[in-house]
């Protein structure tokens, strides 16, 4: 055990700002942490469209690749931003709505409006004035990019405060700070499955007829129809999560019953504030050890997760099937084949994610602790995405041809094959639960032990994340194109960045403290 953890003198960072305080020793009860925690199905049901319907779209406004790689970076670079800021703020809110609520209710309604501007990005730019008969609509265009920032600037002001609620409704209850965060992860796959299903219905507009317009064909009215769904399921979930379970807002004297302590409080009331761009600074230059460790092995993590979660059905299109986006039509055919089955795989990934998230207290307790939970699915992460090679040169040794209409014609891989690479979708949801649930909690516990504000905190983990997610997005295509192109050299590399990961989480991480003995858990 690492007495570094314990000792409330070595924060996982600090400054002389006053610092808010952790909640309550006693947890809120595990109903109010559920209801919290649904708010991800809301989330990741539009992030599974996104996934699913979105380049589609993006190919029927006409958008150019040189806009494209502009597009997709939006989801970093306002993580790096929005987040810190965002935890930062909530962490000193004094609205009488409390902390984390104001900024959950906030981003669910910029999410709403986000996506209602991408939905209806085609009718405004032809009532704009864009022409039907042009491939590129800019007008369109210009409306879709808009609405895709607002929408990543939007979802990241909703999940750093969502996550915080959750750790400031856990108390200082570790158990229950575990708990609560893979209930959020069994609701980010009750999402993914809602919004893969959702977005294979082909015949969804029809529900909402208005959807077809002249400016909007049957496939945008889906995407329309489908986003309808993604705006109700969120404001549902939100209003239900905000109305009935309450926050309070930040008191520098510690008098907000958050469990503060008023002496210690009220010295750091004494002290002068710093500007937010100077907390962040303080925050790394003061980094201790758990923390520094923990945002290490996230990093290597997130290296590991990224190549596959970008490319995972253009590898079963490719590498698998065998096809080309760019190639005859016969390639484009059987490329469209593979990412449906790549589709299916990523829902067989979501049920696997979800049951694994309900047992995440049940499998650390099997092997020791979190933290070997966590070194351990690492190490399974890298074997999985080793695998990709061997099904890859698998698929391309039984590649099958058929003769007709006096020319050759590529045939699907064998059942063998197609079964092993969906076989290797469910499997990854096992690490991939972990991923969405362990970081952040220890990150909670962290933070909670020594006094840190969990918004702060969770917002530096959240650069962790992002920062691997712009290196993967820039560098994975030049590194792919050394080694003659195709998706395998990134996979290698994530599958060295996950056995990386797991050495140094068995190794190096702190364990957390102990659990607090605590009376029976209260439903």
């Amino acid at each position: 055990m690492e007495s570094g953890v314990r000792k409330e003198n070595n924060p996982p960072f600090s400054s002389s700002s006053p610092q808010p305080q952790p909640p309550a020793t006693n947890p809120a009860p595990l109903r109010k942490i559920i209801v919290v925690a649904s708010i991800a199905a809301g989330v990741q049901f539009g992030w599974a469209l996104q996934l699913s319907l979105l380049t589609p779209y993006v190919q029927l406004l006409g958008i150019p690749h040189t806009w494209a790689a502009f597009i997709w970076l939006c989801g970093p670079i306002s993580g790096m931003v929005v987040q810190p800021t965002v935890g930062y703020y909530s962490d000193r809110s004094t609205s009488r709505f409390g902390r984390r609520r104001p900024f959950i209710a906030a981003g669910a309604g910029f999410v709403a409006i986000a996506v209602f501007l991408i939905g209806y990005a085609a009718d405004i730019g032809h009532l704009s004035g864009d022409s039907l008969g042009k491939k590129a609509k800019p007008r369109a265009i210009a409306v879709f990019v808009v609405g895709f920032w607002i929408l990543d600037v939007a979802n990241n002001m909703l999940q750093g405060p969502c996550r915080a609620f959750l750790a400031d409704l856990s108390g200082t209850d570790h158990r229950r700070t575990r708990i609560a965060n893979a209930f959020y992860s069994f609701f980010m796959a009750v999402g993914n499955v809602l919004g893969y299903a959702a977005g294979s219905y082909t015949h969804l507009y029809k529900v909402f007829p208005f959807s077809r317009t002249k400016a909007c064909d049957v496939y945008c009215a889906n995407l329309k129809s489908c986003f309808f769904i993604s705006i109700a399921l969120l404001l549902m979930l939100t209003i239900l999560a905000l109305s009935y379970v309450r926050d309070k807002p930040w008191s520098p004297d510690g008098s907000a019953g958050d469990g503060g302590n008023g002496e210690e409080n009220g010295e750091a009331e004494k002290s002068t504030p710093e500007p937010f761009l100077g907390e962040i600074v303080a925050a790394f230059k003061s980094l201790e050890r758990p923390m520094r460790i923990l945002l290490l092995v996230t990093c290597l993590n997130w290296v590991a997760w990224f190549p596959f979660l970008l490319f995972d059905t253009d590898w079963m299109g490719r590498e698998v099937y065998g096809g080309d986006s760019s190639g005859s039509a016969d390639q484009l055919k059987m490329y469209d084949h593979g990412v449906r089955a790549g589709a299916l795989g990523l829902v067989l990934n979501s049920v696997v994610l979800g049951i694994t998230s309900c047992g995440v207290e049940v499998l650390a307790r099997g092997v020791g602790g979190v933290k070997r939970l966590w070194g351990i699915v690492n190490f399974i992460l890298a074997i999985c995405l080793a695998m990709t090679i061997l099904i890859t040169k698998m698929a391309e040794s039984n590649r099958r041809y058929t003769a007709a209409n006096g020319g050759t014609h590529l045939l699907p891989p064998p059942s063998g094959v197609k079964a092993g690479a969906l076989t290797l979708f469910a499997v990854m949801g096992i690490p991939q639960a972990i991923t969405y649930s362990i970081p952040f909690a220890l990150a909670s516990i962290f933070s909670n032990t020594s006094g840190a504000g969990q918004g702060l905190s969770l917002g530096v983990l959240n650069l962790s994340i992002v920062i691997p997610q712009m290196v993967v997005s820039v560098a994975a295509g030049p590194w792919d194109a050394l080694f003659g192109g195709g998706n395998l050299p990134a996979f290698v590399v994530g599958a060295v960045a996950a056995a990386a990961s797991g050495i140094l989480a068995l190794t190096m991480l702190p364990s957390p403290p102990p659990d607090i003995p605590s009376s029976k858990m209260q439903i």
